[in-house]
């Protein structure tokens, strides 16, 4: 019998009705977790969840807005009700809106900081006094980009938001270590997900200028954000770890 090793876990992963966000709930959920999956999309919710549930997986879905303290605060106080605590929180959920920088509107530019920085910074709060009080320790995980590291053409607010994320989780050692609570920043690169195969050239371009030659599978993504909140890896904290096929080494542009 193989070991789940997230037994006794439960989970908040938002953004997680398709994609990458999916893929990190359903291989938590395999693992022994109980996962509150969480994306604004009900239709995708549900498919979701009943997928997960399928494979064996224990999950419940929780449909809304990410960006909105009152509702992470609703989703935290759910898990705990729900599964009587909380011990990882994964802040997936994000938006990309590509623009020149000379045509970027402040609507766009604040709906970007605050989904991508507001609400992962609010998760990561709301969830941390919650393990601060159960004094357990816990895992806190912020996903970044690729974009963090390198420029890429018309992306100069969502790389602010994810090279912002990385800084985060260093910063937030100060705070959380005391309560050995973890915190670190994975950062995707190129990723074959619903959204990105909608572009027909999106895996033949990639997979020319990586050096892996190919972009990433969601659960190539999956694999680095389990290794990151296991139990085994609590002493790791303040990192960012790059999952990119070696694209950054060289950083060849898609254009």
């Amino acid at each position: 019998m193989s070991i789940k090793i997230f037994n006794e876990s439960v989970a908040i992963v938002t953004g997680a009705g398709q994609g990458i966000g999916f893929e990190i709930c359903r291989q938590l959920a395999l693992q022994g977790a109980a996962v509150l999956l969480n994306d604004m999309d009900e239709a995708l919710t549900e498919q979701a969840v009943n997928k997960i549930k399928g494979e064996g997986g224990t999950c419940m879905g929780m449909i809304g807005d990410a960006s909105d303290v009152v509702f992470i605060q609703q989703m935290v106080d759910t898990a705990v009700s729900r599964f009587g605590k909380l011990n990882i929180v994964i802040a997936n959920a994000g938006i990309t809106l590509f623009a020149d920088f000379f045509d970027y509107t402040p609507e766009a530019f604040s709906k970007v900081m605050q989904l991508n920085l507001a609400g992962s910074f609010f998760l990561a709060q709301f969830a941390a006094a919650q393990m601060k009080e159960q004094q357990k320790g816990g895992s806190v995980l912020f996903m970044s980009s690729v974009v963090g590291h390198q420029a890429h053409k018309n992306l100069a607010a969502y790389a602010i938001t994810k090279a912002g994320l990385e800084m985060l989780a260093k910063n937030l050692v100060v705070e959380l270590s005391p309560y050995n609570i973890n915190v670190n920043a994975i950062a995707p690169g190129a990723t074959l997900t619903e959204r990105t195969l909608h572009d027909t050239a999106y895996e033949k371009t990639w997979s020319r200028i990586t050096p892996m030659g190919r972009p990433a599978t969601t659960a190539d993504i999956a694999n680095a954000a389990l290794f990151m909140v296991a139990p085994a890896s609590r002493h790791i904290t303040g990192q960012s770890l790059v999952i990119d096929g070696g694209w950054t080494s060289v950083s060849p542009s898609p254009y």
